[in-house]
Formats: structure tokens, sequence, C-alpha cells
């Protein structure tokens, strides 16, 4: 996780709403792929590349006299490119030793607060984490005794000099604060490791990292006012966001421990529906459209052959045939063959199955016993089970 610079109650509903949303995925524009990992832009990111070229733009002036003001602008303009690059860097320090742990990284997106490489579960152990956690700050810090040595090799191209002592400087900053002991922070998660490893709990790990980055947020968001009040508006607005993310993504993280807390000895055929759209393999996509789509508002549907699980449509499948053909295509020539589909059982754990969906990006299951289709858990049918309990007092 970096922020670009150094709310709400979170519960077990909204932590798994939050994953939901994560696997359904936000509109983001991918720019690169590197290692087979993408690299996307979220709109917000160029509001701060807006706002970090207009800012080395003003202040360069001051320290370096004399230039054309485009010179200004454009030196601004690289050095923002060059410090989000940075930021990738960082984001891609980390990928670099979760992939060699087994841990696949859906994307690095940069948002308004930075980056942050999505990782599609968590470490096995607290070495694993330690290691990845540690990854991103040294990768910072590699930049910055770059950037410093750059800075001193063009050291007779004045831009040169302006934007690499900048980038130096900016890039230890990240690499300090993001060693800061709370989550979501790097620093935070060397924490939990470090708590993990002590008690042998993830959850409680988890836990104590996110106490100690609501903690920090406090601190940041505190710090800004003092700042405010001073007369450094801009400044103390900044590091009230960056206090209000914190805290955010802090208290999401402390939610999913009690989700996993409150599931931890939950099984899929406690939480599953046997309610599930279910349609024969010869039906055609015209009809399914009618009377399962339009009619019943559904948007998924298994389908079945003799009893059993043949395969899976979604309207995903559905959209790729044109109007037009689809009285003439039945949905077993578009749908998702049961040999390609995730299935899980009545007795697998809650926790093993939203890991499944996770990895393969989907919302919900089958729950398949012998080739036979007995049901379906999905996050909503989960959120449902949680809702219960949590009316119950269990």
């Amino acid at each position: 996780m970096t922020p670009v610079a150094a709310t709400g109650r979170a519960s077990v509903e909204t932590a798994l709403q939050r994953s939901s949303a994560r696997a359904a995925g936000r509109a983001q524009i991918e720019i690169a792929r590197i290692w087979g990992i993408g690299i996307t832009v979220h709109a917000s990111w160029f509001i701060v590349f807006a706002l970090v070229t207009w800012s080395v733009a003003a202040d360069f002036p001051v320290e370096f006299p004399g230039w054309a003001p485009w010179t200004y602008w454009l030196t601004g303009a690289l050095t923002a490119l060059l410090f989000f690059s940075s930021v990738v860097v960082h984001e891609l320090g980390h990928s670099w030793v979760a992939l060699r742990q087994g841990i696949p990284i859906s994307r690095i997106a940069l948002f308004v607060f930075g980056g942050m490489a999505q990782m599609q579960r968590e470490p096995a152990s607290p070495a694993a984490e330690f290691r990845i956690a540690l990854a991103g700050p040294l990768a910072s810090l590699g930049l910055s005794v770059v950037f410093a040595v750059a800075a001193i090799a063009g050291h007779e191209v004045a831009p040169v000099t302006a934007s690499a002592l900048w980038l130096a400087h900016m890039n230890l900053l990240l690499a300090l604060f993001n060693l800061v002991p709370g989550f979501p922070l790097d620093g935070g998660r060397m924490l939990r490791a470090g708590v993990w490893h002590w008690t042998k709990s993830f959850d409680r790990a988890t836990e104590v990292a996110s106490i100690a980055g609501r903690l920090i947020s406090a601190a940041v968001m505190t710090g800004g006012v003092v700042l405010a009040l001073g007369g450094e508006v801009a400044g103390g607005v900044w590091l009230l966001l960056i206090g209000w993310f914190l805290e955010n993504a802090a208290a999401a993280t402390q939610a999913e421990a009690g989700l996993r807390a409150a599931l931890r000895d939950v099984t899929v055929a406690q939480a599953m529906t046997r309610e599930c759209s279910r349609v024969a393999r010869d039906l055609t996509l015209g009809q399914l459209v009618r009377d399962e789509v339009l009619g019943a508002g559904r948007r998924c549907f298994f389908v079945i052959d003799g009893g059993r699980l043949a395969g899976l449509v979604t309207l995903s499948e559905v959209k790729r045939v044109p109007p037009e053909r689809r009285e003439a295509i039945k949905v077993d020539e578009v749908m998702v063959p049961a040999t390609r589909l995730a299935v899980v059982q009545p007795g697998d754990r809650v926790l093993a199955a939203l890991q499944r969906m996770a990895d393969g990006r989907v919302a919900q299951l089958p729950v398949v016993v012998d080739g036979a289709l007995l049901g379906m858990i999905g996050r909503e049918e989960i959120l449902h089970y949680v809702r219960n309990r949590a009316e119950l007092g269990l």
C-alpha cells in the first residue's frame, strides 16, 4: 500500500460488501502490463497528477530561478510522471516477492491516494508477510539513492538536478512513511507479521495492526487540523484526507478480521441456498431472456442435464450473441462447461469458498456432490447468513 503523501462504521457486513466490490472491480484504465500484472489508473489519479505537477512547477522557481515558464511546467509534469512511476516500482517490489511466494497479483491500481498491489490471497506465514511488506519500502529507498546519484551526475542541467533531487527526497519520505506500524501501511503489515508470529493467530494480529492503523490515522488527522489552524490550509486539508483514507482502510481491515472470525467454523451447507436458477441445455437464449432475465429478473443460470450440472450461463455469455440470433442459439452452445467451473461441496468451509470466489473473480459458486447440483453459494447468501446470526446474537 503506497499513500502519495503523508469513517464510517466498519462491520462484518461492510467487509463482505467491500470484498464483493473488489471482486467485481471498479472502473479502471489499464495502461500497461508487467509480469502479467495489469497496471491501472482510476479517474481520481488524474486529479493528484495535476496537483503534483502544479506543486512542483510552483515550487521550483524559488530554488531554481531564471527558467522559461514552460520549462517549469514541463519539468513538473515529467517529475510527476516519474514520481508515479516510482509508486509503481514500490508496488512491483511487493508484487515480485508475493509472486515468488505463489500469491497471484490481480493488478496494481493507481488512485488519488497513491497505489496498491491487490493480492488475491493473504500470505501463508508471518515470514512471507514480512518479506512482502518490506519489499516496497526497500524499492523506494533504492530509488531514492538512484535519483540522488542522478542529481549529482546531472548537476550541469538544472531541470535534471531539480527533478532528481525532488524525486530522491519524495522516495525517501515514501519509504519512511510506509514503515509506520499501522494498517494499511507496509509497517502495519510488518507489525501484523510480528504479532502473528508471536500469537500464532492471523486474526488477532490483524486486529492489533488495524487498531494501530486507526490510532495513526487519528494522529495524522490531528496534525492536519493543527496545520490548517496555523494557516497551512492546503497541507492541513491534504493530511485530513490522508488520515480519513487510512482510517477507512484500517477499519475495513479490522472488519474483515471480524468476518473471518465469524465464519471460521461455518460450512457451505449452512450458508448455501437450494433455490438457484436451473435451465435445460436445449433452451434457446431468446426464451431464456424473455422468461428468466426480463420475466424473473435473474442473471445467472445453472444448466442441468439429467439432474447433473452441465454448465453455467450468465448475462456475459448472452450479451455476446446478437439479439437477432438468440432464437436460434441454445444455452449449451454458449455456457461455460462444468469442467471449467470452480465448485464447492457442502462440507467445505465458507472462508475457503470466499477465497475460491476471489481467485476466480466470481460472485457465486455451484455446490456439487458427485456431479449433482445441490445449490449455490455466493456473497449475498453469506451476507444473509451473517445478518441472521447477528440478529440472533450468535
